[in-house]
């Protein structure tokens, strides 16, 4: 009979979990994670339940966050299933996806875990690309794939969804779930609300989503709970080429509008600056006046002093018989009171 390496908890000897920086495997591993205990209003009550200390544990997710990604190249976010297997279609294409998006000249950030999103970084990373993970701690742990280059554990939800959006200039949304479904009406929302601009939100998987966008079409803006506009937001294409254009022409656009807001801002400087110098209000002409009139002021006690010094020296003269010793003067009127 054969010996097993299965334990009596049912957890295997090299089963992990990861919480932020920290590895956790066999007795140490439970099942709850940091979101679930930040949301849990019965959790317990020891100090590092606190939700001012939990504070700063988040801040350091967004500064280790921040500082990991700060010299990310050009980027896209790739989402889709974790169930999805290697040979389904969706897989496929994310892969030819993911290498498309390298030859771009683009990285490819994906959540890091399996189905979807290893095919993209799979196909980033074949392709020459650099390939970014952002995991995520969960009950049941998934893992960084094999296929990423860059990858960061997150303990909380919202930290890692700021990272992909700050440091994507788009999202491809492929077939999922739940998961998949929150990052595409987050970024359709961030859009929508100008918290971001002109980010393309592409769907791929035409047959997958057409019931999706039926409803947003038929039923969401047929009510006036979306407008019409919103629903030229989102990009849906098999063609994975047509997907890498639209990403790219979005970008161009987007370069181009900034430039010009550049030049504009440069130019209205220049003009301000000339209009400034041609007609000064009345106030800048009053402060030139009262500057000079404060310089005059300082040169003034030098000339003083030096006329005061002649002074005492023209007195020093009329010491000895001239008329300008009013000293002699007093003493002659005070001998003539004394001689009376």
């Amino acid at each position: 009979m054969g010996q097993s390496n299965g334990r009596a908890d049912g957890r295997e000897p090299g089963q992990e979990r990861h919480r932020g920086a920290v590895t956790l495997r066999r007795q140490a591993i439970t099942n709850s994670t940091a979101d679930q205990r930040l949301l849990d209003s019965r959790g317990r009550g020891d100090w590092k339940t606190k939700d001012a200390w939990r504070a700063l544990r988040i801040l350091s997710e967004f500064v280790e966050g921040f500082d990991t990604l700060a010299d990310l190249p050009p980027a896209v976010s790739v989402f889709g299933s974790a169930r999805s297997r290697p040979e389904s279609p969706e897989c496929r294409m994310a892969e030819a996806l993911g290498a498309a998006l390298a030859r771009a000249g683009y990285a490819v950030i994906t959540g890091g875990g399996p189905g979807v999103m290893e095919a993209a970084n799979r196909g980033v990373s074949e392709a020459g690309g650099l390939s970014v993970g952002l995991g995520i701690e969960l009950p049941f742990e998934q893992g960084i794939n094999d296929w990423v280059d860059l990858a960061i554990d997150f303990r909380y939800f919202f930290a890692r969804k700021t990272m992909f959006v700050k440091y994507a200039q788009a999202f491809v949304v492929l077939p999922g779930g739940f998961g998949t479904m929150d990052e595409l009406f987050e970024a359709l929302t961030l859009v929508q609300t100008g918290k971001v601009t002109r980010f393309p939100v592409v769907l791929m998987g035409v047959d997958y989503w057409r019931g999706l966008l039926d409803w947003l079409r038929d039923t969401m803006a047929a009510e006036g709970k979306i407008g019409a506009v919103d629903l030229e937001l989102i990009c849906l294409t098999d063609d994975v080429n047509a997907a890498v254009r639209h990403i790219v022409e979005a970008e161009a656009i987007l370069s181009a509008e900034q430039e010009a807001v550049r030049e504009e801002a440069v130019a209205l400087t220049a003009a301000e600056q000339r209009a400034a110098a041609e007609h000064p209000p009345a106030g800048a002409a009053r402060s030139a006046g009262a500057a000079a009139g404060q310089r005059a002021v300082a040169e003034r006690p030098a000339t003083g002093a030096a006329g005061s010094a002649t002074a005492e020296s023209r007195a020093g003269a009329g010491g000895s018989g001239g008329r300008g010793d009013r000293s002699g003067g007093v003493r002659r009127a005070g001998d003539e009171g004394g001689g009376s």
